[in-house]
Order: C-alpha cells, then sequence, then structure tokens
C-alpha cells in the first residue's frame, strides 16, 4: 500500500528534520523539500490515471473538452499553490506563502470567467 510507503518516508524525514534542525537549519528545509518532491513524484502516476478517466467521462457526457481543460488547470493551480506556499511556510516565510496562495487564486478566478459566463448566459437563456 503506498500510502504506507509516504507515511513511513513522511515520519522518518521528519525526525531527521527534528534532529538536523538544531544544528543546519538550511539542511532541514532542504530536507523537507527532498521529501515533497518524492512524495510528489510516487504519486505522480496517478495523477495520469486520474485524468484518463476525466478525459473519458467527459467524452461520454459530451462535454466540451475546452472546459474539462480549463477546471483541469484550475485543480492544477490549486494543488501547486497549496505545495507552494507549505514549502515557504516550512521555511519560515508565512508572508511569501499567502502571496503565492492569492496569486493562485487570482489564476484561478481568471481561468473560471469563461465558465461563469457561459453558465450565466445559459441561465438568462432559461428565464422567460
Amino acid at each position: 500500500m503506498e500510502i504506507m510507503q509516504i507515511i513511513g518516508l513522511g515520519i522518518v524525514v521528519t525526525i531527521l528534520i527534528l534532529v538536523i534542525r538544531q544544528q543546519r537549519p538550511e539542511f532541514a528545509l532542504l530536507l523537507s523539500l527532498g521529501l515533497s518532491v518524492m512524495i510528489f513524484l510516487l504519486v505522480a502516476g496517478k495523477i495520469s490515471l486520474i485524468l484518463d478517466l476525466f478525459n473519458d467521462l467527459a467524452n461520454r457526457a459530451n462535454v466540451n473538452q475546452l472546459y474539462l481543460n480549463t477546471v483541469l488547470k484550475i485543480i492544477g493551480i490549486a494543488y501547486i499553490s497549496e505545495f507552494g506556499a507549505q514549502i515557504c511556510r516550512d521555511a519560515g516565510e508565512s508572508a511569501v506563502a499567502g502571496k503565492i496562495e492569492l496569486a493562485g487564486k487570482i489564476l484561478i478566478l481568471v481561468l473560471a470567467v469563461p465558465i461563469i459566463a457561459v453558465v450565466l448566459d445559459t441561465i438568462a437563456k432559461l428565464l422567460p
């Protein structure tokens, strides 16, 4: 079970970080960043399975591929901005983390505008 590997790896690296942080805080940050990359690589294969499933569902439902791609980009921005913000928080830079999260939210809103416009247009056509 992959989650057990991830949890085990996380616990081991956390213990190492706690021991190393007192002597060499810069190495603790590098360990944290390395763990983040390793976990991402462990789950990266699953992402392609999810994308294939979404594409299959969109094709069955005759959903415009543009909308699916936009939703997937929004999900990607959310995950990536959260990942970047957590790394900044680990480094003690909460202000930078907040700016990354704000930028992610703004980019999500920018991508969502065309979808919101289509939904509002559809609602307007349904009303008398």
